[in-house]
């Protein structure tokens, strides 16, 4: 008698614990699409993002036709962006931009693409594909959207990321200029004043063509590609260097190293 007392107690026990479990579940599985955006608001709201995902998933894949489809996939992005999961984000940002082209979230989400991939990219020292990935996507951004209030922001982190790009390019010029690949830097060098003009390291990689020409003993092209840069530079912190390169092969070239590669 006491046994089957226990295992009534048991059982009544487990039915206590399955039953509001199954009510609750019922009653998930009722929520509407709106309802059920909206709780996953509130989590992403209270940074929960994980269980908000869950939220938004469940929108997205039972109500794909909803009026906040759009909006559901935009705050799964945003789940993975404020994860750091740079690259899933940018997966689901191209989504939405691919099954809601009429959406008005489009334009966000293309930049917040670039911004997945401007996250990402590295120091200037480290291959830089995704800060090629990144100009790219800013300057898709800016083209289709150029009166967006992000379309500034994205003009400024395209500048910032030339500047990274344009610096990975002077380091291996100046590298191949301590070892006397003279050639090879000034294609480096030369590089970086026509595709990076706009950047802070146009100006001395201007010069450092003119010191790499002059290694090579092109002293006639030193001189014009000198007399550029006082022109496009006439107040430049690098006048005093200028100016002795100019006395320079004005008076005396003087003799190239003995190495000129």
């Amino acid at each position: 008698m006491k046994n089957k007392q226990i295992i009534i107690t048991l059982i009544a026990f487990l039915l206590a614990l399955i039953l509001p479990s199954c009510g609750t579940s019922d009653l998930a599985k009722s929520l509407s699409a709106e309802e059920r955006f909206e709780l996953g608001k509130k989590k992403f709201e209270n940074k929960d993002f994980l269980d908000a995902m869950g939220e938004f998933e469940i929108v997205k894949l039972q109500y794909p036709g909803s009026s906040i489809a759009d909006d559901a996939q935009f705050h799964l992005a945003e789940c993975r962006f404020n994860q750091e999961e740079y690259l899933l984000a940018a997966q689901e940002f191209q989504e939405l931009r691919r099954n809601f082209p009429a959406s008005s979230l489009v334009a966000a989400a293309q930049y917040k693409i670039g911004l997945c991939y401007y996250m990402l990219t590295p120091r200037s020292s480290l291959d830089q594909q995704y800060t090629l990935r990144a100009i790219d996507d800013f300057q898709a951004f800016i083209e289709y959207y150029p009166a967006h209030e992000l379309a500034q922001d994205a003009s400024l982190k395209i500048k910032e990321l030339n500047n990274k790009l344009a610096k990975k390019l002077y380091d291996t010029a100046e590298l191949y200029m301590i070892m006397e690949y003279f050639k090879s830097a000034t294609i480096y060098f030369n590089n970086i004043v026509e595709k990076f003009h706009d950047t802070e390291f146009a100006e001395p990689a201007l010069l450092g063509k003119v010191k790499s020409l002059v290694y090579r003993n092109k002293f006639n092209d030193a001189r014009q590609e000198l007399d550029k840069f006082f022109e496009k530079y006439p107040n430049s912190s690098l006048k005093n260097d200028a100016e002795s390169l100019r006395a320079d092969l004005k008076n005396n070239p003087g003799p190239a190293p003995v190495n000129k590669k």
